[in-house]
C-alpha cells in the first residue's frame, strides 16, 4: 500500500508571487526604457545627425538625472508606505516615457530624459527595498533572480520589437508601447499591491536630511557603495554603442542584429534563476568570482571581433550576458541584507544613485574613448573593453571583502539572538 506523501511546503506564498511577478514587470519597463536606447543608438546617430559624443550625454543624462533624484529621495525613502512611493514615482516615469514618445528633435529627447531618469532612478531602489521587507534572507538570490529576467525580457521581447519599430515606423514607436505599458502596470499596482509600512515600527527621530547624512556616512555602508561604482562600469560603457559595433564592425544585417538580441536575451532568461538559485546555494561570493572570470575573457573577445557571422556572435554575446547576470544577481541579494531596517530604503536609493551616477560617468568616458568614422565604423573599442576588464578585476577584491563584512554580521546578528 502506497503510502501519502505530504504536500511540498511551498517557497513563496500567493501574493509573494503576485509581488514578484509585478516588481519583476516593473524592472521590465524601466530596464527596456533605457535598454532601448542600445538598438536604437544607430538610427538616433544617423537621423539626427549627431555624434557619438551627444548620443553618450542622451544615455547619461537619464544617469545623472536618476542618481541626484535617488539621493534627494534617501532620506523619505523609510517614512512612507513604500507601496505610496513606488506609486509616484512610477507615475512619473510614466510621463516622462510618453514625453520620450513626443520628442520631436535632439535637445527635447535629452530633457525627456533627464525628467525620466528623475524618477526612474529611485524605483529599483524601492523595489529592493520591497523585496527585503518581504522575503527571507536565504530566498532573496532566487527572487533577485527572477527580477533579473526581466533584464533577458527585454532583449526577447522589447530590443528587437523596439528594432524592429524603429526601423519600420519610428524610434518614438518603441516609447509610446513602453508608456502603455508602464500605464497598465502602474494601475495594477494600485488596485492590487497591499500596503508595505512594517520599517515605519523602526521609523527614526531623524529628519530626512539627517537620515539621508547618517545612511551616507555610516562606515559600515562604506564598501558597499564602492563597490557598486565600479559594478556600474561594465554595462553603461559596452551596451550603448552595441548595435553600432555589431553592425559596422562586425558586419551583422539589421535582420542579424534582431536575432542576436532574441537568442541573447533567451540565454539571459534561462541563466537568471539558475544563477539566483546557485547564488544562494553555492555562495553568493563564489558565483561572482566564477562569473567575472568569464565576464573579462568575453568582453576582451567581443570588443576586438571583426567581421563575425551570426552563429558566433550569438554564442559570444550569450555567453557575456550571462556573465554579467552572474555578476549583478549575487551582489544584489548580498546587499540587500547589509542595512539595517531603518536604512534599508536610504541605503537602497543611495546605492542606486551611486551606481546611476557612475554608469553616468562610464558613458560619457565611453563616448569620449570611442570615435565612429563616416563608415560608421567604431575605432577604440578595444580600448574600452580593456578599460572595462580593469573596473572588474578591481571589483573582484572588493567583493570578498565585502562578503566578509556581510558573513561577519550575520553571525554576531544570530549570536545575540541565541545570547537573548
Amino acid at each position: 500500500m502506497e503510502t501519502m506523501q505530504p504536500p511540498k511546503e511551498r517557497t513563496f506564498s500567493r501574493y509573494q508571487v503576485f509581488v514578484i511577478a509585478v516588481l519583476s514587470l516593473l524592472q521590465f519597463t524601466v530596464i527596456l526604457d533605457f535598454m532601448v536606447l542600445n538598438p536604437l543608438g544607430e538610427i538616433l546617430i544617423t537621423r539626427m545627425n549627431i555624434t557619438t559624443q551627444q548620443f553618450g550625454l542622451v544615455v547619461s543624462a537619464y544617469a545623472f538625472s536618476a542618481g541626484i533624484s535617488g539621493i534627494l529621495a534617501a532620506g523619505f525613502a523609510d517614512k512612507f508606505d513604500r507601496k505610496k512611493m513606488l506609486m509616484v514615482f512610477y507615475t512619473g516615469f510614466t510621463i516622462g516615457t510618453f514625453l520620450c514618445a513626443l520628442a520631436p528633435n535632439y535637445q527635447f529627447l535629452l530633457a525627456a530624459r533627464i525628467f525620466t531618469g528623475l524618477f526612474g532612478g529611485v524605483i529599483s531602489a524601492i523595489g529592493m527595498a520591497i523585496v527585503v521587507d518581504l522575503f527571507l534572507p536565504q530566498v532573496r538570490g532566487r527572487v533577485v533572480g527572477f527580477m533579473q529576467m526581466a533584464f533577458a525580457l527585454s532583449q526577447i521581447l522589447g530590443m528587437p520589437v523596439g528594432w524592429e519599430l524603429a526601423n519600420r515606423l519610428s524610434w518614438h514607436a518603441p516609447f509610446w508601447i513602453i508608456g502603455i505599458l508602464a500605464a497598465i502596470l502602474g494601475l495594477a499596482i494600485f488596485i492590487y499591491m497591499k500596503p508595505i509600512t512594517a520599517h515605519l515600527t523602526a521609523k527614526t527621530e531623524k529628519n530626512a536630511f539627517e537620515h539621508l547624512v547618517h545612511t551616507v556616512s555610516n562606515r559600515k555602508y562604506t564598501l558597499a557603495f564602492g563597490t557598486t561604482v565600479l559594478l556600474a562600469t561594465g554595462g553603461y560603457m559596452l551596451m550603448p554603442f552595441g548595435s553600432t559595433f555589431s553592425r559596422h564592425n562586425m558586419g551583422l544585417s539589421a535582420q542579424d542584429i534582431t536575432w542576436l538580441y532574441i537568442a541573447t536575451g533567451a540565454v539571459s532568461l534561462v541563466a537568471s534563476p539558475i544563477i539566483g538559485k546557485l547564488s544562494d546555494k553555492l555562495g553568493r561570493a563564489n558565483v561572482f568570482y566564477v562569473a567575472s572570470v568569464l565576464t573579462c575573457i568575453m568582453v576582451l573577445i567581443f570588443t576586438r571581433l571583426h567581421i563575425t557571422p551570426l552563429y558566433l556572435a550569438i554564442i559570444i554575446n550569450g555567453l557575456m550576458f550571462a556573465g554579467v547576470l552572474g555578476r549583478i544577481i549575487p551582489v544584489q541579494a548580498s546587499m540587500a541584507s547589509l542595512p539595517s531596517l531603518q536604512d534599508r530604503g536610504a541605503f537602497m536609493s543611495i546605492n542606486t544613485s551611486i551606481q546611476q551616477i557612475s554608469g553616468g560617468i562610464a558613458s560619457v568616458i565611453a563616448g569620449l574613448i570611442v570615435y565612429k568614422t563616416s563608415s560608421g565604423f567604431l575605432l577604440n573599442y578595444d580600448i574600452l573593453g580593456v578599460v572595462i576588464v580593469g573596473a572588474f578585476m578591481i571589483t573582484l577584491f572588493m567583493m570578498s571583502r565585502l562578503n566578509k563584512q556581510i558573513t561577519n554580521a550575520a553571525a554576531a546578528e544570530d549570536a545575540a539572538v541565541v545570547a537573548a
